[in-house]
């Protein structure tokens, strides 16, 4: 049995996975879906970005977690990336689902060359925090109309220190047992960063053929590959 702990990226808390956790149970796993602080239920957290790296490794220690598969989407594989290292021999694998990945000394931002002033400019004029975007923001990503009025109604400003603070890791990423995922729609390749790591024979690249959220367009095809990324015999 592997225990799944899921992340999701930015505005979004434990219930973006609701459509994917019973999939993995059924199958017999142990499943996280975790809140990363300032968000969801814990708004008005304080939180930067090695909170929520601790949010993660803090939730894995206190539920003495084994055989870990850690999800993280989006935003979110930031801080993943940096809690696989950090929980040792408790991983069995990360999964970044077409989420940005940490580089040492890096931000969120840092990705962001051509839109680093925009996002920068939103948590400025909104006391700290990334607004969630309007509708339109999540159009051509495979998701209903239903799908995306919960996200822009259920989803919460996103603590901006998170976004700027840089990552910190000890090793190289490509080090770690991982699968990327990566979204079609959203784009078709892979950012360079992703495919440098995708050279190394640890890491591998799925494919699926919708947007962004696919827990929320595509949520048992998204079950059916975590569960593969499990490895035989789990």
């Amino acid at each position: 049995m592997s225990e799944y702990v899921l992340t999701a990226g930015a505005w979004l808390g434990a219930w973006a996975w609701d459509d994917v956790v019973p999939e993995l149970r059924a199958a017999g796993h142990g499943v996280h879906p975790l809140t990363l602080s300032g968000l969801a239920e814990k708004r008005g957290v304080l939180a930067g970005q090695q909170t929520h790296v601790q949010d993660i490794v803090g939730e894995i220690e206190r539920r003495d977690l084994r055989d870990v598969v850690l999800v993280g989407h989006s935003y979110a594989g930031i801080p993943a990336g940096q809690a696989a290292e950090r929980i040792g021999d408790r991983l069995a694998r990360v999964v970044f689902v077409d989420s940005n990945v940490p580089a040492d000394g890096e931000s969120f931002v840092s990705a962001w060359p051509d839109g680093r002033a925009m996002v920068e400019a939103a948590i400025a004029a909104n006391e700290g925090f990334w607004p969630v975007p309007d509708a339109d923001e999540f159009a051509s990503q495979g998701l209903s109309p239903g799908q995306i009025a919960r996200i822009t109604a259920d989803g919460s400003p996103h603590p901006g220190a998170t976004l700027t603070e840089p990552a910190v890791l000890a090793r190289p990423l490509g080090e770690l047992p991982a699968t990327y995922i990566k979204c079609l729609l959203d784009w078709p390749e892979p950012s360079p960063d992703v495919a440098e790591l995708l050279k190394s024979e640890r890491w591998q690249l799925v494919t699926m053929d919708t947007g962004h959220w696919p827990m929320f367009s595509q949520p048992r095809e998204l079950a059916r590959i975590l569960l593969a990324a499990a490895g035989p015999g789990d």
